[in-house]
């Protein structure tokens, strides 16, 4: 489990902190030294975790040094269904399988954050999947449908025309459902989840238990300027290698330099300011922005890690030489050169296939503008480059 600093309380409750209901009730049981029961769930939809999605984990962590119980939710069933909260079109169902397989790992991942032995992990297909009609329609007669529509992206698809099913209304009685089954006190997540963790609320005093308090987060924006979403594949993996790593942190555009080092470092609000009066002053972003790559790598690598990836980077953005060290990728049974380039780099499909077609993407430093091309046409030991810092050798 990675090392962490424990925020004092106040840091607790408000950094990169959005929405805090009840906040005068949070606040009093916590000084009461009352021991929360405090929920997160997570759905499976990609197999590797990012950055954005580690910030409440974080805050779990903090909770957790402090006596309070984790319970850590694992969305299998509700994966399936799929949450529409941040989605402008209908979302696809996922299958079991697929879910199974985006779970492998996918704990180690996060017990390098939490410490799994002292939380509650649970997985919601172990309720939701038992319920019957009768009991589906008792949760559903807790919110009507112009409720639904209240919120922001079922409003706007409605108004464009955009297809909205029904399945999409009943993610949120899921997710509510699911804090009535782990008798939650506290529900954090994203900003994007506000009207799922309201509905915990509704749901919970319609069984009779004391409705959740609810805190949520800012986003972490992606690489594209978008939330950082597994679906978008604008990510930055906890697991990355450090230098891909440290390479797509100084691709963040430098109007996030604030918000990555508040939400995805565990420096102190002090030391944050300090790095920003250097910006105000007229440092380099640049620079700050090497401060802020190591500080991420080294949170999740360690200072050597971080030291190496700093310095690989100087290397290759100053010098154009190759990194020593570059990770290997091999191709599937889909050989198809776009599969690879998104395996590789951690792309969507489609992403892979833009960047190929404009020329993104040199293998031996030539540029390869066929996705559909058979990378075993390319020799062994091929390296393949995204942009300027991002490196895979074909084996």
């Amino acid at each position: 489990m990675l090392d962490a600093r424990t925020p004092d309380l106040e840091e607790l409750l408000t950094r990169g902190v959005t929405y805090l209901i009840d906040e005068n009730q949070v606040r009093a049981k916590l000084a009461k030294g009352e021991k929360l029961r405090i929920k997160f769930g997570v759905d499976p939809t990609g197999p590797t975790i990012h950055i954005g999605r580690a910030v409440p984990l974080w805050k779990l962590r903090a909770f957790q040094d402090l006596g309070h119980t984790v319970i850590f939710l694992v969305g299998d069933f509700t994966a399936q269904i799929g949450d529409a909260s941040d989605k402008t079109d209908e979302r696809p169902m996922l299958t079991k399988e697929q879910v199974q397989e985006n779970l492998k790992g996918y704990l180690d991942q996060v017990g390098k954050i939490v410490d799994l032995s002292k939380a509650e992990v649970v997985y919601n297909s172990d309720w939701l999947s038992k319920l019957n009609f009768a009991e589906i329609s008792q949760i559903a007669d807790a919110f009507s449908v112009a409720e639904m529509l209240d919120r922001d992206n079922f409003s706007k698809r409605f108004e464009s025309g955009t297809r909205i099913s029904l399945r999409e209304f009943m993610y949120p009685l899921m997710q509510g459902y699911d804090s009535v089954a782990v008798k939650a006190d506290l529900e954090i997540g994203g900003n994007d989840q506000y009207f799922n963790l309201m509905a915990g609320r509704t749901i919970q005093k319609k069984y009779g238990q004391a409705p959740q308090d609810i805190m949520t987060f800012e986003f972490l924006v992606g690489l594209d300027g978008r939330k950082m979403s597994t679906s978008w594949g604008n990510c930055i993996y906890i697991v990355d290698e450090p230098q891909d790593m440290f390479g797509k942190i100084m691709t963040v555009n430098d109007d996030l330099i604030e918000t990555y080092f508040r939400l995805a470092t565990d420096l102190s609000l002090d030391q944050i300011s300090e790095y920003l009066e250097q910006l105000e002053s007229g440092v380099n972003p640049r620079d700050i922005k090497l401060e802020l790559a190591k500080e991420i790598v080294r949170r999740y690598h360690g200072d050597e890690a971080a030291e190496n990836a700093h310095q690989g980077f100087l290397q290759v953005f100053s010098e154009g030489a190759l990194p020593e060290d570059i990770q290997e990728i091999s191709a599937g049974e889909d050989t198809r050169f776009f599969v690879l380039v998104s395996d590789a780099f951690g792309v969507s499909k489609s992403e892979a296939r833009r960047v190929i077609s404009e020329g993104g993407i040199k293998v031996d430093g030539e540029p390869v503008t066929d996705p559909q091309i058979d990378v075993t046409t390319f020799a062994s030991g091929a390296v393949l480059q995204k942009g300027k810092r991002h490196f895979r050798k074909l084996v």
